[in-house]
């Protein structure tokens, strides 16, 4: 027997599907419309990013440091095809959605990666807490990590332009609306050296330590180098290295022991307090006797010999540590380290690149807090040939060294070139108000030392063409404890020619020994590059 249907149900039910039909259509186009027809006009028309050229790095020469290389990706869901300029091209002529980003090319490899820096992606936190994304960054932006790429990341970035497209449901671009061409970065002329900082580089392969030159009369850095340096494009490998710190910026951020170069502002100090003058003598004993503590000098421990009443002049140029013991003596330490505060060796200096150290000195006070100790006559003693609590950076050094080679004045030191058309500052400099007199009397000590005679014996034939001997350079060896009665750290700082000197010249190899045997002839072959014909 037949099911009969009744009609009414089916009369019900028809009612009540068109009813929830014209309430869903309702919804979707009145209520949601505006949201819909957002979705729709979004699903159809696209925004192709166009990043902007990041700012190059030239050295003081117009070489180039850097590049960006452009690469090519054409996205499918989760696949990302990179490829070739041509290909590129040719898919973009079918109305293929291509997208581009930027490689940087570090020319020079791990040569500058202390100076220069490398880029790193943005992370999500960071565009949360450092609101980034109001300055252009989007996730994956790359940002200066280190280096001058760091210090002046806002000039460098550009800003990115962009592509409003129209896509057909195959991806394909089937109009372009509109077109914002990106702002390309600022690029910097560096005031390094290209060719000395190779040189650089080469002499400290295996060694651990810090190469760093700068011209004395506008602070303009030539050559930065700390060792072991790193690949900018392999960083995670050193960051992992805890050993040997290639990441550690030993020319600005390591601080050591200056040892004997640190003579140079005992004697100014000795000078302008009127301790000493040219012409006085004090008597080289060999060794010097307090309570039950020796302090030797370096030719008594090493040959049983006294170098007996000298001056200041050679004192410097022999490295004499009895001679400034006793001048450290007669200064005392507040005198002492109230002059190491004038050559402002316990400050940063300014440096236009990010982790500057300041250098550090123990005080009485200090001494009293941190340690429960008072200061000791063999603590002066110490301070006065650059030993015990007193540690600076090589770029210390060399801006104690600059001090003499400018005359008395301190500039800024300075990694852009000064006076270049796209340099954003001139030199800054100011004076020490020291003696010329005195500066003249400690460069005397410094020609000594790398003369007939000195402790800078691989100078001693050094020539500078077109010179006549004995105005070549003036110099000061290092050899400074480290504290753990085996190994010295190998100082040497320099400058050249003595009359109107051009550069100043600091090498530092970290626990390698005596400074006039390891770091002299570092210094040598890159001055000799320097005054290459």
């Amino acid at each position: 027997m037949e099911e009969k249907h009744n009609p009414e149900f089916i009369f019900i039910f028809l009612i009540l599907f068109f009813l929830v039909l014209i309430l869903r259509l309702f919804q979707l186009q009145i209520v949601q419309g505006k949201t819909n027809r957002f979705l729709a006009e979004n699903n159809r028309i696209r925004k192709i990013l166009i990043p902007a050229q990041r700012g190059l790095f030239f050295d003081r020469h117009g070489e180039p440091l850097v590049q960006n290389q452009p690469i090519f990706h054409l996205k499918s869901g989760a696949e990302d095809k990179k490829m070739g300029r041509e290909e590129a091209l040719t898919l973009q002529a079918e109305g293929k959605e291509v997208e581009i980003s930027l490689r940087r090319n570090y020319l020079t490899g791990e040569i500058f990666a202390h100076l220069l820096g490398y880029l790193g992606e943005v992370s999500l936190e960071e565009l949360k807490k450092k609101k980034l994304e109001l300055e252009g960054y989007r996730p994956g932006s790359l940002i200066g990590r280190f280096g001058v790429e760091m210090q002046y990341e806002k000039q460098l970035k550009g800003r990115d332009g962009g592509e409003l497209v129209e896509v057909n449901t195959a991806g394909e671009i089937v109009r372009r609306i509109n077109k914002v061409l990106p702002q390309s970065g600022k690029s910097f002329t560096l005031a390094v050296d290209r060719d000395l900082q190779e040189v650089a580089a080469g002499e400290m392969a295996g060694k651990k330590g810090a190469v760093i030159a700068s011209r004395p009369q506008t602070g303009e850095i030539l050559v930065l180098y700390s060792s072991p340096s790193f690949d900018p494009d392999k960083v995670v490998g050193a960051v992992s290295d805890e050993e040997n710190l290639p990441l550690l910026n030993r020319v600005i951020s390591g601080i050591f022991a200056p040892g004997s170069t640190f003579k140079i502002v005992t004697s100014i100090a000795g000078l302008q307090e009127g301790k000493i003058s040219e012409n006085s003598l004090i008597n080289d004993p060999g060794v010097i006797v307090v309570n039950d503590y020796r302090y030797s000098n370096w030719y008594f421990t090493q040959y049983g010999k006294t170098e007996g009443e000298i001056n200041l002049i050679k004192a410097l140029a022999r490295s004499t540590d009895t001679f400034f013991y006793q001048l450290g003596e007669r200064l005392g330490e507040e005198k002492l380290i109230s002059w190491i505060k004038k050559f402002h060796l316990d400050q940063k200096f300014g440096i236009d690149l990010p982790g500057e150290s300041a250098g550090f000195v123990a005080t009485p006070e200090w001494k009293q807090e941190i340690r429960g100790e008072s200061w000791f006559l063999g603590n002066t003693y110490h301070l006065a040939i650059g030993q015990g609590d007193l540690d600076l950076t090589p770029l210390g050094v060399n801006q104690m060294t600059s001090v003499i080679a400018s005359g008395g004045k301190m500039c800024i030191p300075r990694i852009l070139r000064v006076g270049a058309e796209n340099t954003p500052y001139k030199e800054d400099c100011f004076d020490l108000g020291i003696n010329k007199e005195n500066i003249e009397i400690v460069k005397k000590g410094m020609i000594g030392a790398c003369s007939a005679g000195g402790t800078g014996w691989p100078f001693f034939d050094f020539q500078i063409p077109g010179l006549p001997a004995g105005r070549q350079v003036a110099c000061k060896t290092g050899t400074a404890e480290t504290g753990d009665g085996k190994t010295t750290h190998a100082w040497f700082t320099v400058f050249a020619p003595i009359d109107n000197p051009e550069i100043v010249l600091t090498v530092l190899v970290e626990k390698g020994g005596e400074g006039s045997y390891v770091a002299a002839p570092i210094a040598k072959e890159i001055l000799k590059e320097y005054f290459r014909e």
